[in-house]
């Protein structure tokens, strides 16, 4: 018999679990051994021996290796072994630069897999779908994407949409029912959930049937699709900008090898020096630098709880100019705490912290024991019923599992003594109807032990008032005239004014052969009990983020469902609503066009009492006007402005995976500290990209001038082709490197955002790259000047003494590179990777001048005490000067 066939009971039994507690540890592990991890089996991926040759098929890499095969054929052995040795270094650093990047990007592809709700040792617990096994319990609600195919064992108005695997886009409809008939199709196993199909609607729990390969989805192998590299618009600007580069430098060193060659220089040599320049002049290790780059700020990111799911979102991070942010979590602690509760002119307070379930109860004052106030008890115990969540203990600590505000509530009950687990005794829930965002209520239909039957209701005090007919007043119910709406509504903003958030708890007793199918007949002729009041008190990290945002020229606007009081009353603690800032609520949103909303965007703070269905008509509104929009969200119904936003932002902890599925970024703590620090890393990347490419063109344009220069001047050749191809090396990897891992500027969040349109050497990028480059190539060719003119007899010597001016006014211009303002601006052992990489770099420039067995390799001799003072005085002119013309400036 197959599961979907067996009653409840019988499949329990054939997959050897609890459905009361679930899977222990042990069996956990056990099942994991026996069955594998619940993935679908993967492409083949290309081998590392493949990826390291791959460092080869580069066209200017496969001249140099001509050439030198060349000149083994010639007898210039010891050149030929050299440069191969290089060019094997050199793909050796490009492999651990891919396998990094590569290594990187699985790791984030890891952890932004789905996470899945589970029962296990009794307690529903957050785990990767990977380690689902045979067995588990687990638990779905609207907006989840099912992480095993799974046998329903609950349904509370579940329905599933199946696409993925039937083309239908109309969601299926789940119960518990065993089927009747033994081979039905996928469309029609109505008992059966999915892996990789989406809840629309309700909520539910199932036991996993078949994991990884033996899936529905596993057998479809058609469906698989491996997860594709996005290029970023930078990385594509740069490719650009490297063919153009590559044009130029070969232009350039066609003109120096025919300059050599009619200024008397031999053809071979000339060829050699050329193909050797070449390799050193084109920056084709520049889009792997950039993609290390943001592989490596992705894995910062990471550790700050920000997870990059697309690339682009780095880059547009830096552009920024609002952030759209929920409240609830996101700016304040998500720790919802009830302490004030009204009910027909009754006010009571009840201490306590946070989700322990310990507190006195208040009325004027005075301590009261809630089991002898009536209206009191009655509201809490609803509260408690009408529930999803639950509070277990760890150690010392108490957690919640389920959503805040039913944590407050369940609280609440707890602290006046009620458990839930002898509530449900004493009362059967026959039917639900779960919470939704566009009716902002929850409701469902429950018997006691008298056999009497009640529809209970909570949620959005206005909304719920808007559907009762009668009120608790003085122990009785009475109809609710313009007076007690009145006092209902006063003591609603009384509560939201103290920034408390209000859920109003409702009931009606139905007849016990009342059968309710709908909600529109349960949430009608209601009678109010009365209010909870509950506070979530801002993250203390927040306010400083909006302040820091602030001054980075970010607009931060909150978006919130609660009251328009209670967000008032948070927003200007956090400082984000000024006298000058508007507040707009829902109901006035939904009456305005895009065009309307345009017009004021820009002064409103707070959009208040707002469905997710506004979010996407706020989005567009501000971009209209101009600005890159950060958007959080964590429904389904955020899917589209998520989408729509510049920057999608999914909460990690509450968000829904078709909201993760539809962002660029997700919040691991669901903080909006976390989007500031985001942002600033996002900033920093860029930056430290510019710094790099800064740095890479420079040096490569003081190699080819230097190497004009004397052409032109009817010089030797200043640098022999091996060490051309030493100081590519030495001095263009390690520290391009150390720069990507630079730490921020001091103002890189006292700046307003970039322009998206910006182009890499806006700002005087393109200016610094060609006058420092220029001056690196003339400082070198003066040293060669000046030593080759002591002793023209000596031109290995004067060649050593410009190979290390040029190695060393590099590793000094890298310094200047770490500001856009200044090499003085900044403390040069500020970044420890770049001190170490420079520092590599001087001690293998020392090695090939003065170990014996490299000098002939080479071509270098030992340098003389006294002409490092020359060395070390050219070579500091192309930072310093300008430098010093920046002093002249400042002084000014």
């Amino acid at each position: 018999m197959k599961f979907h066939e067996m009653e409840i009971k019988q499949v329990e039994k054939a997959l050897e679990t609890d459905f009361s507690t679930g899977l222990t540890t042990e069996e956990v592990k056990e099942r994991t051994r026996r069955h594998g991890y619940n993935e679908l089996a993967e492409g083949e991926k290309q081998s590392a021996l493949l990826l390291f040759f791959s460092q080869f098929k580069d066209f200017m890499v496969l001249v140099l290796l001509a050439a030198t095969l060349i000149s083994g054929l010639l007898g210039e052995y010891i050149d030929a072994v050299a440069i191969i040795a290089i060019v094997i270094l050199n793909g050796i650093l490009g492999f651990y630069q891919e396998r990094r990047a590569e290594k990187s990007l699985q790791a984030l592809k890891e952890l932004s897999a789905p996470q899945v709700s589970v029962l296990r040792d009794g307690h529903w617990t957050k785990v990767p779908s990977k380690e689902i096994v045979l067995g588990d319990i687990l638990k779905f609600s609207s907006g989840d994407r099912i992480g095993a195919d799974v046998r329903v064992i609950e349904s509370n108005s579940l329905e599933i949409e199946e696409s993925a695997l039937t083309g239908e886009s109309v969601p299926v409809a789940k119960h518990t029912d065993c089927l009747t008939n033994p081979n039905p199709g996928i469309g029609d196993m109505e008992n059966t959930a999915f892996m990789g199909t989406m809840v629309t609607r309700g909520s539910g729990v199932g036991v996993v049937m078949a994991t990884g390969m033996k899936t529905a989805m596993g057998q479809i192998a058609g469906l698989l699709q491996s997860a594709e590299s996005q290029e970023t618009p930078l990385q594509r600007r740069l490719e650009q900008l490297g063919k153009i580069l590559i044009t130029v430098a070969l232009f350039l060193t066609v003109l120096v090898v025919v300059i050599g060659i009619m200024r008397g220089h031999e053809i071979y040599e000339m060829f050699l020096a050329g193909v050797s320049l070449a390799v050193a002049a084109i920056p084709e290790g520049l889009p792997a630098i950039v993609t290390v780059a943001l592989s490596l700020g992705v894995q910062k990111m990471i550790r700050q709880k920000a997870i990059v799911r697309k690339l682009p979102a780095v880059e547009t991070l830096g552009c920024a100019s609002v952030i759209c942010s929920d409240k609830t979590g996101t700016m304040t602690q998500n720790k919802m705490t009830v302490t004030h509760l009204w009910s027909g002119e009754q006010t009571w307070s009840v201490d306590g912290i946070g989700y322990q379930p310990t507190g006195d109860f208040y009325r004027n004052k005075q301590k009261v024991n809630p089991k002898e106030e009536k209206a009191l008890q009655q509201m809490l115990i609803f509260g408690m019923l009408c529930n999803h969540s639950e509070i277990y203990q760890e150690e010392d600590e108490y957690i919640l599992d389920g959503d805040p505000t039913e944590g407050a509530l369940l609280v609440s009950a707890m602290k006046a003594g009620f458990n839930r687990s002898r509530l449900l005794e004493e009362f059967t829930i026959i039917k639900e109807f779960p919470f939704d965002s566009a009716r902002k209520m929850m409701s469902i239909h429950v018997k006691d032990r008298q056999g009497r039957h009640f529809i209970v209701t909570k949620g959005a005090p206005d909304v719920v008032l808007g559907i009762c007919e009668s009120v608790l007043w003085d122990g009785r119910s009475q109809f609710i005239n313009q007076d007690k709406q009145t006092k209902v509504q006063n003591a609603v903003n009384q509560l939201a004014s103290n920034a408390l958030r209000t859920i109003a708890i409702a009931f009606k007793p139905i007849s016990s052969n009342t059968i309710i199918l709908s909600e529109q007949e349960a949430e009608n002729k209601l009678t109010l009990i009365g209010i909870q009041g509950m506070i979530d008190p801002p993250r203390p990290e927040v306010k400083d983020a909006v302040a820091e945002c602030k001054a980075a020229g970010i607009k931060t606007v909150m978006i919130t469902g609660d009251h328009v009081i209670t967000a008032k009353a948070i927003a200007t603690q956090l400082g984000i609503l000024t006298k000058k800032s508007k507040v707009i609520e829902g109901k006035e949103l939904s009456q305005m066009s895009v065009d309307e909303l345009e017009a004021v965007v820009e002064d409103v703070s707070v959009f208040a009492r707002v469905s997710p269905e506004h979010k996407l008509k706020i989005v567009k509104a501000l971009q209209n006007r101009g600005h890159i929009v950060a958007m959080t969200g964590d429904g389904v119904n955020d899917a589209p402005a998520i989408k729509a936003a510049d920057i999608g932002v999914a909460m990690g902890i509450t968000g829904t995976d078709v909201a993760k599925e539809a962002s660029s970024l997700v919040l691991l703590d669901d903080n909006f500290a976390t989007i500031k620090a985001a942002i600033k890393e996002g900033r920093n990347i860029y930056e430290n990209i510019r710094k790099f490419v800064r740095y890479l063109l420079a040096s490569n344009v003081g190699e080819i001038l230097v190497m004009l220069f004397a052409m032109i001047l009817g010089m030797p050749l200043p640098l022999v082709p091996i060490q051309i191809l030493w100081v590519n090396l030495v001095t263009d990897g390690l520290p391009a490197m150390a720069l990507g891992l630079d730490q921020p500027e001091e103002n890189v969040m006292k700046r307003g955002p970039r322009s998206p349109n910006e182009g890499v050497f806006s700002r005087g990028l393109g200016w610094k790259v060609i006058s420092r480059g220029f001056l690196i190539g003339i400082v070198t060719l003066i040293a060669f000047i000046i030593a080759y003119h002591d002793d023209p007899n000596e031109l290995e010597y004067a060649q050593t003494i410009a190979f290390a001016t040029l190695v060393m006014a590099q590793l000094i211009h890298v310094f200047d590179c770490r500001s856009e303002i200044s090499v003085l601006s900044r403390n040069p052992f500020g970044n420890k990777y770049l001190v170490w990489a420079v520092i590599s770099s001087m001690a293998l420039m020392f090695a090939v001048i003065y170990y014996p067995p490299l000098q002939p390799v080479f071509h270098t001799l030992p340098i003389e005490a006294e002409d490092w003072l020359l060395i070390l005085g050219l070579s500091s002119i192309p930072t310093f000067l300008l430098a010093g013309s920046f002093l002249l400036r400042k002084t000014k």
